[in-house]
């Protein structure tokens, strides 16, 4: 019972720190990006984070909903990818934690963050500055557009990750396989860890 509680602490101030490491990374790198950029780039480099925290946030229900008895044939057969497939299954806890709260969270700052940046550049662009009706109208228009979308893809997202869980969890395997064994970056924990819930 300790060791578990031991390995959760460890856990959680690890996916602590990875996730002020990567929040300061997408922060600054999306404020210098955008602050070059013309407002119509600025948007759709919105859009894109938005559509990041879609499909991570996605990846993570799928480790949850996927069942890792398909993948075994596979890895018998040494299929690239089924290997892989099967132990972010049996640490779906871990992968879902990383793909929903850390890159999930984080686009959804990062983009409300990236979208006041766009709003002020129109603003300006209008000639009305910060504080103005025109900056505060399209705040109030840009902010409600992107939480919609963001709402709108999960949910679409999450259809897509119970109904084809197994399809999703395989082929996030294959590009994990091409991580670890071509480009040799560590993903996935060592171990067989069994999967505790489904």
């Amino acid at each position: 019972m300790k060791s578990q509680i031991k390995r959760s602490i460890k856990f959680s101030l690890t996916i602590a720190v990875i996730t002020f490491v990567l929040a300061a990374i997408f922060s600054i790198v999306s404020q210098s990006v955008l602050s070059d950029v013309v407002w119509m780039a600025g948007l759709v480099i919105v859009l894109l984070i938005v559509l990041i925290g879609v499909v991570f946030d996605m990846l993570g229900i799928a480790s949850t909903a996927a069942d890792e008895a398909p993948f075994h044939a596979m890895a018998a057969e040494k299929v690239n990818g089924a290997k892989e497939a099967v132990m972010i299954i049996r640490n779906a806890d871990k992968f879902a934690s990383f793909c929903n709260d850390v890159i999930g969270d984080i686009s959804g700052i990062v983009s409300g963050t990236a979208s006041a940046i766009v709003v002020l550049q129109i603003a300006n662009l209008l000639g009305n500055g910060d504080g103005s009706p025109v900056h505060i109208t399209l705040n109030v228009i840009v902010t409600s557009l992107v939480a919609a979308l963001t709402v709108g893809g999960k949910a679409l997202g999450k259809y897509f990750a119970i109904h084809a869980s197994t399809n999703i969890i395989f082929y996030v395997g294959k590009v994990i396989a091409i991580l670890q064994n071509k480009l040799k970056i560590r993903v996935l924990p060592k171990g067989t860890k069994t999967k505790t819930s489904k």
